[in-house]
């Protein structure tokens, strides 16, 4: 089976991006982008760009779809690239660009610090470390932090004040719980990260590889921080 990989490329963050292509052979059917990206010679090069050859820059750690690193837009489509299988894309020809809601270092891989900046602002952290068997921390513990659902959410962009399901996410860990000075605090921080700017597309509920429920987490934290409804939101 054959594959040709249409990479987006960029040498450093103030250079021009250029495309180049990569011809990808395999007949294992659980062959994915990230592991034939791992693969790639400077022999798979089928077109000249003009550019001279260097391996591609990408970021990966467990390919095992824990962890988040991988995430990259392929086919138009934010995904992680170590849960997408080759024989899943019907196109011979499968594009592969950077996350584009946050800024590009090299090639495929942006600058996620935004996302860890928001959450050391919001002060997301347990006070004692544990989650009282809360379901809602379980779930918010689940997040990867790949960045996919506010690749996706139609309201965010790195610079405002609208974080996304990224942040809502671990700060429904301390919503749920009885730590009452410090929700208090978490409270007034997830109306204005979330709350204010939030327009329910939706779009991250759908497209999170942890498979969170997010809409549930919405209408628990909305409960709890919003309309301090504390009781019901632990039944």
């Amino acid at each position: 089976m054959k594959k040709i990989f249409h990479i987006r490329r960029q040498e450093a963050p103030d250079t021009p991006e250029y495309w180049e292509d990569y011809t990808i052979e395999f007949d294992n059917e659980e062959m994915t982008v990230a592991l034939a990206l791992m693969g790639l010679k400077e022999e798979d090069r089928t077109v000249d760009s003009g550019y001279p050859y260097r391996p591609l820059v990408w970021e990966h750690s467990c390919l095992q779809k824990k962890c988040g690193a991988c995430a990259m837009v392929i086919n138009g489509e934010p995904c992680l690239a170590c849960d997408t299988k080759l024989v899943d894309i019907k196109s011979e020809t499968i594009s592969l660009e950077p996350l584009k809601k946050f800024p590009v270092r090299q090639d495929l891989l942006v600058d996620r610090d935004s996302m860890m900046n928001t959450l050391k602002a919001l002060e997301v952290w347990l006070e004692d470390g544990t989650t009282d068997g809360e379901e809602s921390s379980y779930e918010a513990f689940k997040c990867l932090q790949c960045g996919l659902c506010l690749e996706i959410c139609p309201n965010f962009y790195t610079e405002g004040d609208f974080k996304g399901a990224a942040a809502m996410a671990p700060q429904a860990s301390i919503l749920a719980r009885e730590a009452k000075e410090h929700r208090k605090s978490s409270s007034q921080k997830y109306r204005k990260s979330f709350f204010d700017g939030c327009g329910k597309s939706l779009a991250c509920h759908d497209i999170c590889p942890a498979g969170i429920d997010i809409e549930r987490l919405i209408i628990r934290s909305n409960a709890a921080a919003i309309w301090k409804r504390w009781k019901g939101i632990r039944k």
